[in-house]
């Protein structure tokens, strides 16, 4: 794995350093003075993916309403009890939520995806995309000794086919379903239940399209993560949310924050006009994701001769 930076810009790179420094001072508090399992706990790489390791991220500014790449960073550790995101990453992603969003010391907002080293192996022996990308062009960041991924064995055409058939039939099948729920909370104007179960279908789309394409998705319900990992995958994704108003911006959070709060808040209030708006982002959502989706079947189906 590579480990030079060079290709980034000098502004870029000590981000990235910085990036790093957060990610360790937060993983070292939440392990505090660790005994039993936890003692050997560890972070074995932290590794940039994506666009930013590729060299063709896009900087565009907020203002122009356009694509803006993230920092995408993988970080491997040593045991799985460590990808626990809430007992050990919270405070690590809200540092650097914080840095982006108010004191304006990182000028690009960063994702971060944790899994153990025995995850990513096995996800490399079972020629999941995902991993073998990371992999091949991913630049580590920080390593240690020792922790060297295994060699990946891709699928055979056939089974790339028949694997990318299921997730997408299994979810986006189910995402159709959950928008159908929507439409029927609307209809009895239950709108906390409308929210969430937008909310599930936007999850379901995202998740059935990283699925399809790389074979992996995150265990996470955060709809602005799946939304920045996806919108990587293809550009056709962008634009889909438009974010040129306060206004529009305002209203994914509050899609993303129904999630939870429509379900356990009291105070959680949308309205049937955000509500019937939203409603139609995600039917353009649904529409391309069919269409990017289809299309990769295509390939494949292409490249097992059917």
């Amino acid at each position: 794995m590579r480990t030079d930076i060079d290709h980034l810009p000098a502004a870029k790179q000590r981000e990235l350093e910085r990036i790093v420094e957060v990610i360790f001072e937060e993983f070292c508090d939440a392990i505090g003075n660790a005994t039993g399992p936890r003692k050997g706990a560890r972070i074995l790489k932290i590794v940039l993916f994506g666009s930013h390791a590729r060299g063709d991220w896009v900087d565009a500014p907020l203002s122009a309403n356009q694509y803006k790449s993230d920092y995408d960073i993988f970080i491997i550790v040593s045991q799985k009890e460590l990808t626990d995101r809430a007992a050990y990453w919270a405070k690590a992603e809200e540092r650097l939520i914080r840095a982006y969003t108010i004191e304006k010391t990182l000028r690009t907002p960063v994702n971060f995806i944790v899994h153990s080293l025995h995850e990513v192996n096995d996800g490399l022996a079972h020629g999941r995309v995902f991993f073998m990308e990371v992999a091949k062009d991913g630049i580590a960041l920080y390593e240690t000794d020792g922790s060297e991924l295994a060699t990946p064995k891709p699928k055979t055409p056939q089974q790339a086919l028949t694997t990318a058939r299921e997730y997408f039939e299994e979810h986006v099948a189910s995402a159709a379903e959950q928008l159908e729920i929507y439409k029927f909370c609307m209809e009895r104007r239950s709108w906390k239940k409308a929210a969430f179960n937008l909310h599930q279908a936007v999850e379901g789309l995202y998740q059935g399209l990283l699925l399809t394409l790389t074979f992996y998705a995150p265990h996470n319900h955060n709809i602005a993560f799946l939304r920045s990992l996806a919108e990587g995958l293809d550009r056709r994704l962008y634009g889909i949310w438009p974010e040129a108003t306060r206004r529009e911006r305002a209203m994914f959070q509050k899609l993303k924050e129904a999630y939870t709060k429509a379900r356990y808040s009291r105070h959680y209030r949308i309205s049937t006009e955000e509500l019937a708006w939203l409603g139609e982002r995600v039917e353009e959502l649904g529409r391309v994701v069919h269409q990017v989706c289809s299309e990769r079947i295509a390939e494949l189906e292409a490249a097992a001769g059917k």
